[in-house]
């Protein structure tokens, strides 16, 4: 390790105790990662390079930045035979603990949270929302990312996070230096609720109210209740109004897995995947009559959350960044490195490399209970995808007249 010692100067300080932790090998790959990046080189890479160094950076991670948040777990073995489906708030998903990743469980974290006595109101939020995010000119990002992109995500946000808040409001009022010039002079909200972990490494954890697996609770609902709410009992399907939108109550509420903070774009979506929830419904019961209402849900929930979690794993991430690199990270993440056409042929053989992480038999969860981590969800903020103005076209016209359909509403 003295080898790697000489290279301590070059690196952050905090690191350079993390590094002297780590085994020959994994400071040889850390040392690699680093001066790629160091020199802004990743994204150049030869594809075939670029996937390699994507797959060091990926060993890393799960091997020394996945930190357990809780307990020791208080769950338990189960007959995994009798739960081959999505159970309604996340349980029975881990062969070992029928609790991980369920509905009111710990985030958990890449790294540990700071113990500096900061003042996290210094600067004040709405001066570095003033002075760095306030916008001056909308820039579009043309064909590569849009609004239906951008709902795609909340869509997704909607199914696998939300922390538990506090029953107490707090509030935020802006600085005299630039309320002039804030429209929002003040803002309530609730805390995020800081919960007991009974673990020594980190005594203070967050509770995630959504289920965090792919399990497409954004239309199913987290629990028995949400659940109930979007079905009809009948035929396996789920509640969706005449005009192909979502229904809503008495309230004027959606009627939906999720309907938090809810938007055209975002409802939209949930209403596109009820639809082809109830599709996958009615082919089911065309081939197999025999099935029930029970059954056909079960079933056809499978189906509805695969198709979303590979819509999202090799369409929406590839265009995120537009890159030949990602593209076959993300397919290889699907597929494996042997491909689509050998995984459809033989099967899932070889491992997670060369079959993809599709189809394992067991989970691999590295030693620590499977979650979302805090930082995960620290970094999906894409408010600046926003335009200033949505515009609604006209669709119903003939395409052929038009290079794109005219505009009803801006």
């Amino acid at each position: 390790m003295a080898f790697f010692l000489s290279f301590s100067s070059f690196i952050h300080p905090k690191l350079v105790k993390i590094v002297a932790q780590m085994t020959f090998f994994d400071a040889l790959l850390f040392y690699v990662v680093y001066f790629v990046d160091k020199f802004d080189m990743w994204h150049r890479l030869p594809v075939l390079l670029g996937v390699a160094y994507l797959g060091i950076r990926r060993h890393l991670h799960q091997r020394y930045n996945l930190l357990h948040v809780g307990g020791s777990g208080g769950g338990r073995k189960y007959e995994t035979a009798e739960f081959c489906y999505r159970t309604a708030d996340g349980r029975c998903n881990h062969p070992c603990d029928d609790t991980i990743g369920s509905q009111g469980t710990f985030f958990g974290r890449n790294m540990p949270p700071t113990t500096s006595p900061y003042e996290l109101l210094d600067p004040h939020p709405t001066v570095v929302a003033e002075k760095l995010l306030a916008r001056k000119k909308y820039i579009d990002n043309g064909k590569q990312f849009n609004m239906i992109a951008c709902s795609w995500i909340q869509f997704m946000i909607h199914d696998w996070i939300d922390h538990l808040e506090d029953t107490k409001q707090v509030e935020l009022t802006a600085p005299n230096e630039i309320a002039s010039s804030c429209p929002l002079k003040s803002f309530k909200f609730y805390k995020t609720k800081r919960v007991p972990t009974a673990s020594p490494l980190m005594k203070i954890g967050s509770l995630n109210t959504r289920t965090p697996w792919w399990d497409e609770s954004v239309i199913y609902g987290n629990d028995d209740e949400g659940m109930r709410r979007a079905r009809t009992f009948k035929d396996g399907k789920l509640k969706i109004a005449g005009d192909g939108l979502l229904e809503h109550d008495e309230k004027m509420i959606p009627i939906s897995g999720d309907v938090r903070n809810c938007w055209a774009g975002f409802s939209l979506l949930q209403a596109l995947f009820v639809k082809e929830h109830n599709a996958v419904c009615d082919m089911l019961k065309g081939h197999y009559s025999d099935l029930d209402d029970e059954k056909l849900y079960r079933h056809a929930r499978l189906v509805t959350s695969a198709v979303i979690a590979k819509i999202h794993t090799i369409d929406w991430t590839v265009e995120l960044l537009k890159t030949d690199t990602l593209l076959a990270g993300m397919r290889i993440n699907w597929y494996g490195f042997l491909g689509k056409k050998f995984k459809d042929l033989f099967g899932h053989i070889c491992g997670p490399i060369f079959s993809g992480l599709v189809g394992l038999k067991r989970p691999r969860d590295h030693g620590v209970p499977y979650s979302l981590t805090e930082e995960f969800v620290g970094v999906y903020r894409m408010h600046s995808l926003l335009p200033d103005k949505p515009i609604l076209h006209d669709i119903k016209l003939p395409k052929s007249k038009y290079e794109c359909p005219p505009v009803l509403e801006e």
